[in-house]
């Protein structure tokens, strides 16, 4: 008989986990005596398996039977990605903490708690304190730290969702911070629903040199789903497989873009076109809603969450009044109001909640007996994540409903249900040596007072497993930026943050340091939002930028599904008062396509191949398919067969030639394998296309294939085109690369993880043409140095993290060695796969049009000023500055302005590495009048 996992607890806390539940799950009795025995532990168990008490009930008992010496400081440390998920956590907590009856306090350290709150927690420490990665690197960088000297144990949530990201390396290079003030090892706990393999996770979790229990609990949950579709043909009269923009809706084959569907009061005769599936699917959803107590919608965006719960309102509603049915629930909604909604889903007053991601991870929702998900969930890991809020008991049945609004989109959900099914999910992999991370965490550590011997900072810096090969020649090239090596007087963000004593190799903080790290603290990118408050001054969400651009006051928009009304516009919030029922705008947010995973898309290819000669009731039977669902997976795969005479698969990529309705040639590669090669490849065409027939192509990519426009071109492009050499793409795709408006973006968030472009005011929004503009300076003196961490790590992160140059690689090997096959087809029209792109082209120019493209404008204005000096004469060109304005540069240059002049010892060895040797009286002078230069010059002689 096995031995009884809780054998190691207090007796109190055995009798109340034998009074509250029937058992410990499977996960619990794996976990509890590892944990015991002090080993570090990732625990792999499906959502609703009790991993949450099984990770932290061995840490309550030990503060119960441990109580720990006066003054009381924090044991115990839990991390989680989401704030919401803190919150929930914190909840859950209270009936084990009241059972046990042992002295044990817990605390929330977020970036919404209050200022008072976290005072209070400075003078009494909670034993149990929770919080996000963000907050926790904060409180490591202030006085804060002191409380966390004693941790025994931390716990980190949901690892999955930080692993694969930059946030992720941010976070376990606090963890190492954490251990080295601990001095100490502390146990690490690492829980996760979906991931693969664990063993790298493992790796992840805990480091170089410990050794990580892996846990597998190994159950999966039961799942029911059904892919659904309410059309007979979802193709129908020769339109386009997506919504036609011209009919009020955009989406694309990507899966981004819009829900269809008006907003509340706007006229809904376009999307009742007879070309849009909307109008069947809205009755459906509405259907499945009322007949269960608690469902959730995911959907892909947040416009989208906010239209489709206008619309569930609005025909559920009775005398042109809409119901109370659905909410809208994304991140761009402030924490009160979701927790408003959170709380009114689980206690069964609101029917339904229409969400982003911002519910996917583990929070516990309650009695939800139903997940719709519209459009495909883009990865088996998301979908498993979604999925599995229904149910979210040990043992319940997951319950789930998919609409595919498109029939490419019909065609990825059924591979990804089925492999939902079989387990198998994406692998996960961690960035390695992100330098914009690294310098940040750089100037945290220091920023606290201590100096570091610069030898001791990289072996801490590798004991993060991100960072396990960063070499010291990476590492010096990231403290040569941190320490002033590159010219702040073009700059002035370059300017010294550090000082590095390279005869002693140590390094210190230098003025202001603490503030930068901590008023700049975090891996997620601004995206200059503005701020949406009540006029008392509490806050409601967030709009974008752009759509605050085009609003006025006295306009109406929704937020969170209510309509409210903007009374006033400031530089960095827009002031706003309810307005129930009165129609409204539905405001739109910029934001990052999901890249369908490689192996994801070989798994779509090989189903293709293989679904397009099967009978549809065999497919039903096989993928959750309905059987409106698998005839109309059927009719698209053998029309698009019938058009190009294969199937674009896994073993073959097919080259689509035809001209569009204006005379231009259209050159599609249909291919399954996904946008992050796709990307990748396009932007190699595009080199290609230039190098060899001089011309500008545009090359839009998409998870499907590429789309590439050849206005100019009298011949039709031949397929020998997208055959670049394997062994060339690489220099083909890093020269495009530069240029792109892909790599300017990740430059400007890089640089500003990096402390490059800092916030004017700490809290105050920074306008993203603003952040922009300061990006494109700062690349301007950036690019002449081949070794400026940040340039190379946007290099890095573009070829690795964003872009599958491996993929690329081994899929155009595999065509040039004809171990896969490539088709042309000539067509009068584009075929229903081309179809897809053809309308992600569209897309692409309509909406995307719309956005700022200042990082490849300013671009363009750096690479054309000597011709603007041409075009002006070089005197017209000096009369455009004032001329006090140049007395002002040169006096700075000088150091003899009142801001240069030094007033420490660290801005006088700046003076003295920019002019080179002075005597004393020289370097008097160029002091502040109330400090000695003598005095200071013996100091740095020292």
């Amino acid at each position: 008989m096995a031995a009884d996992p809780l054998a190691s607890f207090t007796p109190q806390v055995r009798d109340w986990f034998t009074r509250s539940f029937e058992r410990p799950t499977a996960a619990q009795n794996k976990a509890w005596p590892v944990i015991a025995g002090g080993d570090n532990v990732l625990l792999s168990a499906p959502t609703g398996s009790g991993k949450t008490l099984a990770a932290f009930l061995w840490g309550l008992d030990r503060l119960v039977a441990q109580p720990p010496p006066e003054p009381r400081l924090t044991r115990l440390v839990y991390v989680s990605p989401l704030k919401a998920l803190s919150y929930d956590v914190e909840k859950n907590l209270r009936a084990p903490l009241k059972g046990i009856g042992g002295d044990v306090s817990v605390a929330i350290r977020t970036g919404d708690t209050p200022q008072r709150e976290r005072q209070a927690m400075l003078r009494t420490p909670p034993d149990v304190l929770i919080t996000t990665p963000e907050s926790l690197y904060l409180m490591l960088t202030s006085r804060a730290q002191e409380m966390l000297v004693d941790t025994e144990a931390v716990i980190v949530d949901e690892i999955h969702a930080v692993a694969r990201t930059k946030r992720g390396a941010h976070l376990m290079l606090s963890l190492e911070r954490l251990e080295h003030l601990a001095d100490r090892p502390i146990q690490r706990i690492g829980l996760s629903a979906t991931q693969r393999p664990l063993e790298e996770v493992g790796r992840f979790l805990v480091g170089t040199g410990r050794e990580c229990t892996v846990l597998d609990a190994g159950v999966r949950k039961p799942l029911d789903v059904t892919i659904h579709v309410p059309v007979e043909n979802m193709g129908e009269q020769g339109a386009h497989d997506v919504t036609d923009p011209a009919y009020g809706g955009v989406g694309t084959a990507a899966g981004g873009g819009d829900l269809v569907g008006a907003g509340r009061g706007e006229p809904e005769a376009a999307a009742t076109t007879s070309r849009s599936i909307w109008p069947a699917m809205y009755p459906e959803l509405l259907r499945l809603i009322t007949e269960h107590r608690s469902t959730i919608v995911f959907v892909n965006s947040r416009r989208g969450a906010e239209r489709l719960a206008v619309r569930l309102n609005e025909l559920a509603g009775e005398d042109d009044r809409p119901a109370e049915l659905a909410r809208a629930h994304h991140g761009s909604l402030a924490r009160e109001e979701r927790l408003v909604v959170e709380d009114l889903l689980k206690s069964g007053e609101l029917p339904c909640l229409v969400a982003t991601s911002s519910l996917e991870l583990g929070i516990d929702m309650g009695a939800v007996d139903l997940v719709i998900q519209v459009e495909s969930p883009k990865s088996v890991t998301a979908g498993l994540q979604r999925i599995g809020r229904a149910g979210h008991g040990v043992g319940e049945v997951s319950r789930g409903r998919i609409f595919p609004k498109f029939r490419a989109a019909l065609l990825e959900c059924a591979v990804v249900v089925k492999r939902m099914r079989d387990g198998d999910i994406e692998s996960t992999v961690v960035p390695r040596n992100p330098l914009d991370v690294l310098a940040q965490q750089v100037v945290a550590i220091v920023a606290t007072g201590d100096e570091w011997k610069v030898g001791e900072l990289h072996d801490l810096v590798r004991r993060a497993h991100p960072f396990a090969d960063l070499s010291r020649e990476l590492l010096d090239s990231v403290l040569d930026m941190l320490d002033g090596r590159y010219p702040s007087e073009e700059f002035s963000e370059l300017r010294p943050r550090i000082v590095w004593d390279r005869v002693e190799d140590t390094i210190r903080a230098r003025r202001g340091a603490r503030q930068l790290a901590v008023t700049n603290a975090g891996t997620i990118p601004d995206r200059g939002l503005y701020g949406v408050h009540l006029p008392d001054g509490r806050r409601v969400g967030e709009l974008d930028e752009e759509m605050v651009y085009e609003a006025r006051p006295g306009q109406t928009f929704l937020l969170g599904a209510s309509t409210w009304r903007i009374e006033e516009i400031t530089r960095d919030r827009v002031i706003v008062t309810p307005a129930p029922g009165a129609p409204g705008a539905v405001p739109f947010w910029r934001g990052d396509g999901i890249g369908r995973p490689k192996e994801l898309g070989e798994a779509i290819g090989a189903f293709s191949r293989e679904a397009v000669d099967r009978d549809p009731a065999e497919l039903a039977a096989e993928y959750d398919l309905d059987d409106r669902a698998a005839a109309n997976l059927s009719t698209f795969l053998r029309e698009q067969r019938d058009a190009t005479r294969v199937v674009p698969s896994d073993r073959t990529v097919v080259v689509e030639r035809f001209r569009d309705e204006i005379g231009d040639w259209r050159l599609c590669v249909l291919s399954p394998h996904g946008g992050r090669v796709h990307a990748a490849w396009a932007l190699a065409l595009s080199a290609r296309i230039r190098d060899d027939f001089g011309l500008e192509s545009d090359a839009i990519w998409s998870d499907d294939g590429i789309i590439v426009h050849l206005p100019d071109a009298d011949e039709p492009p031949s397929s020998d085109l997208v055959m670049v050499e394997p062994d060339a793409v690489e220099e083909l795709v890093v020269r495009e690369l530069s240029g792109s408006a892909l790599f300017g973006a990740r430059f400007r968030e890089n640089a500003a993880r990096a402390l490059l472009l800092p916030r004017a005011y700490p809290g105050r929004r920074t306008p993203l043409w603003q952040q922009r503009l300061k990006a494109q300076s700062l690349l301007e003196v950036a690019k002449r140095y081949g070794q400026f961490p940040i340039v190379l790590e946007t290099y890095r992160e573009c070829l690795r993290d964003v872009l599958d140059l491996p993929g690329l690689e081994a899929l155009l090997r595999g065509l040039h060695t004809r171990e896969l096959s490539l088709v042309e087809a000539d067509t009068q029209r584009a075929s229903p796969f081309a179809s897809s792109l053809l309308f992600d082209y569209v897309a692409t120019y309509m909406y995307e049009g719309d956005t700022p493209n200042a990082e490849r404008r300013a671009a363009a204005l750096a690479l054309d000023r000597d011709l603007l000096r041409e075009l002006l004469g070089q005197e017209e060109l000096r009369e455009l500055i004032d001329s006090a304005a140049l007395d002002e540069v040169e006096a700075d240059l000088q150091r003899v302005s009142e801001r240069t002049r030094a007033a420490n010892a660290d801005a006088l060895h700046d003076v003295l590495r920019g002019l080179g040797d002075l005597t004393v009286d020289e370097a008097q002078a160029l002091c502040l009048d109330a400090v000695s230069a003598k005095r200071m010059l013996d100091e740095l002689s020292k």
